[in-house]
């Protein structure tokens, strides 16, 4: 089966992928600012957020735009994914004014994400803006309905109107999956195929991949999927954070994130892949947790970034803050980047 051939490969690729990171936490991002859900203003629609969190970043000029994911219901945990835009001057100089126009973007629509579109990972990329978000829903089998989550995506014209909403499948061997897949990146759009980072759960192994896609149809060939970063001994698992920013003409960065086995803290690293997705450099731990604002929340002891942009000589990385609020944090890119250590070929 598909699936596990996949898996074959991870397991046989894990051990040259570990050992390049070390269990090390230094924090060099500054906190800029935290909006929480009660300085969201959320217009056309009558309910007022529980939580915001999770957000994608997408650089304008001087303005950032932010695409958090919003719940507005306690117990079905629905969620959907908004928009709203601050001034990156505003953020710096610590004169954010709230609360904070926000809109509804993207809504659940079909089986598949039925209950909810998260975690949204913000690009531009030619004339379109494209966002990767967690479809949660259902899915056909047998005569049955099985809840699970999909790499989905939206594409949305230059005024953020949507075009198309899909999600990603793997084809090979005669076979088609949709594997439960989230935290994805795409890095550029080349001759109608996509290159994209991803992360498919295949039956519980959760490992960092590389892969190529038909640019229309989201189907991914199976003999293009590498994996290219795993979860480190300390670890549970990893996954891609961010959307990638591209430093050189064949160099992208992107956020990564690790689950610790001894306190189950999110704690994130960045890495630099080149054009078709293969590992060049990474960090250890750049960005946690620190203190009660972004250790307590509806899930303690995460900070989640999935928002990156390059402002100046700045790196912005905008974050979930333990499930239930935004963060804003900023460090110098040169500084940022002495941190990662440069792989051998």
């Amino acid at each position: 089966m598909l699936e596990e051939r996949l898996k074959a490969k991870a397991l046989e690729r894990l051990g040259r992928l570990r050992g390049v990171r070390r269990p090390a936490t230094e924090d060099v991002f500054e906190r800029l600012a935290y909006v929480f859900p009660r300085d969201l203003s959320v217009a056309g629609y009558p309910r007022e957020p529980r939580a915001a969190f999770n957000p994608g970043a997408l650089l304008r000029g001087e303005k950032l735009l932010v695409f958090p994911r919003l719940v507005f219901d306690y117990y079905g945990y629905t969620s959907s994914v908004g928009l709203f835009e601050v001034g990156v001057e505003e953020l710096l100089s610590g004169s954010l004014s709230k609360p904070v126009e926000a809109r509804i973007l993207l809504w659940p629509r079909e089986l598949w994400e039925f209950k909810g579109c998260e975690d949204a990972r913000a690009s531009q990329l030619g004339g379109r803006v494209q966002l990767l978000y967690t479809g949660y829903g259902y899915h056909r089998r047998g005569e049955g309905l099985e809840l699970r989550w999909v790499q989905g995506f939206a594409e949305l014209d230059e005024g953020l109107r949507e075009v198309r909403r899909g999600f990603f499948t793997v084809a090979g061997g005669g076979e088609r999956l949709a594997p439960r897949m989230k935290d994805s990146a795409l890095l550029r759009f080349s001759g109608g195929r996509a290159f994209l980072l991803c992360r498919p759960t295949l039956d519980g192994l959760q490992v960092c991949w590389r892969a190529e896609a038909d640019a229309g149809s989201l189907e991914m060939p199976e003999e293009s999927m590498e994996p290219v970063l795993a979860h480190e001994e300390w670890e549970t698992h990893v996954g891609w954070s961010t959307n990638a920013v591209q430093l050189s003409a064949n160099e992208w960065l992107v956020g990564w994130h690790g689950v610790l086995k001894s306190d189950l803290s999110y704690r994130n690293g960045l890495a630099v892949v080149d054009g078709e997705g293969r590992l060049l450099a990474v960090s250890d731990y750049l960005l946690a947790p620190k203190g009660l604002v972004e250790e307590y929340g509806d899930r303690p002891l995460v900070v989640f970034g999935c928002g990156l942009a390059r402002y100046k000589e700045l790196l912005l990385w905008v974050g979930g803050v333990s499930d239930y609020a935004i963060g804003f944090f900023a460090a110098e890119l040169d500084k940022v980047l002495e941190k990662l250590r440069w792989l051998s070929a």
